[in-house]
C-alpha cells in the first residue's frame, strides 16, 4: 500500500486570483459523437419549435406531447435545462456539523455535499477517480471519503490523501487524481449546486450570486415572506410519479384552478377569489388568503394565508402558517419522476405532536390527490387523441412562463 501526502490543491483546477477574490474551474467535457449529435439535435430543435413563447397567452397553444414523452427530448433536456444554472439539492441542516455529508443523483450525474473540518462546504462527482466507482452513499458523517472498490480515500477538500497497490505505477500525479469537484453555494436554507463548468467566488459571496441568479428580484420578496433559516427541519417524504417532470411542475403552476375539483379539503381552507400569480425572472409566487373554515377550529394549519413560490426549473417553496415545505422535482425518465417534500416548522409548534401528525396527515391527501391527476395526465399525453392545449389566461400565466423559459434554455 502506497500511502500519498495530502495536497491542499489540485493540479487540475485553474487558480486565479481576481480582486483579491479566489476562483476555482474544472473542465469536465460532454461527449459527442458528431454525425449522431447534430441529427438530434436537428430533431429536438423541431420539437422546441413546436411552441412559441411570443404569441401571447390568450392566443397560445400548450408544448406538444413530445415534450413530455419523447426519450431525446429528455435527454436534451438533462443538457440544456439541469445541467445549466443553479439546482438545488438539499438544505443546510443536512451538512449542519463538520464531516456531515449527503449524496444525489441528477440525470447520471451522481454527487456529494459535504462539510469539511473548517465548515466549509463542498460539492464533488461521487465518483471514485481510479475505476469510476461511486464513493459514499445516502448520507452520514466521515472524515473522509474511502471507495469501496479499491480503497482509495479523499479528504473532505476532495484531497486525494490514500491510493492503495500502485507500486510500480508511473506517470502518476496526485495533485491531478482528486475529486472532480462542483459549484456549490447557499441561500437561506437551501444548499444549491451548479453543473456547469466555470468560476466561483468564494463562500463569503455566494448568498448574493446566488440570489441575483437563483432567485433575481424575487430574493427579498422571498425572504421577506418567511422563506429564511428561522424554521427547523422536521422530516421527509418521496413520491416516485408515473409522469414526466413537467406534468407535476404544470399541476403546480396552474393558479389554484384544479383546487376546487381535486382538493375539497384543501379548497375549504382557501380564499381561492383572492388567488394572485406574480412573475420575476425565473420564478413565480402564487398567493392566497385562507377561508375561515379553519380559522374557527383548534386546528389551524394554514394560518392567514398562503404563498406557493416555483423556482425554474423544478423546485417550489410553499410558505403558510407556521409551517414551510419543499418540493424538489427531479426527473427519472420521460414519463417518471421522483419528488422530494421537505417539511419544516416553527419552533412555537415543534412540541405539538397532534398538530404536527394532522398536518402531515393533510399534507399526504393533498399529494395522495395530485399524484392521481398527474397520472391520469401523462395517460393523456401518450394518447394520440392529444396533442397540445391551450392555457386559462386568468389563471395559469405562471405555467405559460415556465414553458416559456423551457424554450429559452431548449433553443440555446
Amino acid at each position: 500500500m502506497v500511502v500519498l501526502q495530502r495536497f491542499t490543491s489540485f493540479h487540475q483546477f485553474n487558480k486565479h486570483k481576481l480582486s483579491s477574490i479566489q476562483f476555482f474551474t474544472c473542465s469536465v467535457k460532454p461527449r459527442k459523437h458528431h454525425l449522431s449529435f447534430k441529427i438530434s439535435c436537428d430533431y429536438n430543435q423541431k420539437l422546441v419549435l413546436e411552441f412559441d413563447p411570443k404569441i401571447p397567452i390568450e392566443e397560445a397553444i400548450t408544448p406538444p406531447s413530445s415534450w413530455y414523452t419523447d426519450s431525446c427530448f429528455y435527454t436534451h433536456e438533462l443538457n440544456q435545462v439541469f445541467f445549466k444554472g443553479w439546482q438545488a439539492v438539499g438544505y443546510t441542516e443536512q451538512i449542519k456539523e463538520p464531516r456531515q455529508y449527503f449524496t444525489g443523483r441528477l440525470g447520471n450525474v451522481e454527487y456529494v455535499v459535504c462539510r469539511d473540518d473548517g465548515g466549509k462546504i463542498h460539492a464533488f462527482h461521487n465518483v471514485c477517480r481510479h475505476h469510476a466507482s461511486l464513493l459514499a452513499s445516502g448520507s452520514g458523517k466521515s472524515s473522509c471519503f474511502v471507495c469501496p472498490y479499491h480503497g482509495w480515500t479523499y479528504g473532505l477538500d476532495g484531497a486525494l490523501l490514500k491510493a492503495t497497490r500502485i507500486t510500480g505505477i508511473k506517470n502518476f500525479k496526485v495533485n491531478e487524481m482528486g475529486l472532480v469537484p462542483m459549484r456549490v453555494a447557499v441561500w437561506g436554507p437551501f444548499i444549491l449546486v451548479n453543473f456547469e463548468n466555470g468560476v466561483l467566488p468564494e463562500q463569503e459571496s455566494d448568498f448574493d450570486l446566488v440570489g441575483n441568479e437563483w432567485l433575481g428580484s424575487s430574493s427579498q420578496i422571498l425572504a421577506d415572506g418567511g422563506v429564511d433559516s428561522s424554521l427547523s427541519f422536521l422530516c421527509r417524504r418521496e413520491y416516485t410519479i408515473e409522469c414526466n417532470w413537467k406534468v407535476f411542475c404544470d399541476n403546480y403552476l396552474d393558479g389554484g384552478y384544479h383546487v376546487p375539483y381535486a382538493h375539497k379539503g384543501l379548497a375549504s381552507g382557501l380564499t381561492l377569489d383572492s388567488y394572485s400569480t406574480t412573475i420575476f425572472e425565473k420564478v413565480s409566487i402564487q398567493r392566497c388568503e385562507t377561508g375561515s373554515a379553519e380559522k374557527d377550529q383548534d386546528f389551524d394549519r394554514l394560518g392567514s394565508k398562503a404563498l406557493y413560490a416555483f423556482v425554474y426549473p423544478n423546485f417550489m417553496i410553499n410558505r403558510y402558517g407556521p409551517w414551510m415545505d419543499t418540493n424538489l422535482v427531479l426527473p427519472q425518465g420521460p414519463r417518471k419522476c421522483l419528488v422530494i417534500f421537505d417539511y419544516f416548522l416553527d419552533s412555537s409548534v415543534k412540541g405539538d405532536e397532534s398538530f404536527i401528525a394532522e398536518s402531515l396527515e393533510d399534507s399526504e391527501t393533498v399529494q395522495m390527490e395530485d399524484i392521481k391527476l398527474c397520472e391520469a395526465v401523462q395517460r393523456g399525453l401518450e394518447s394520440p387523441a392529444y396533442c397540445s392545449g391551450r392555457y386559462a389566461p386568468q389563471v395559469e400565466k405562471a405555467m405559460h412562463h415556465f414553458h416559456s423559459l423551457l424554450y429559452q434554455n431548449l433553443s440555446d
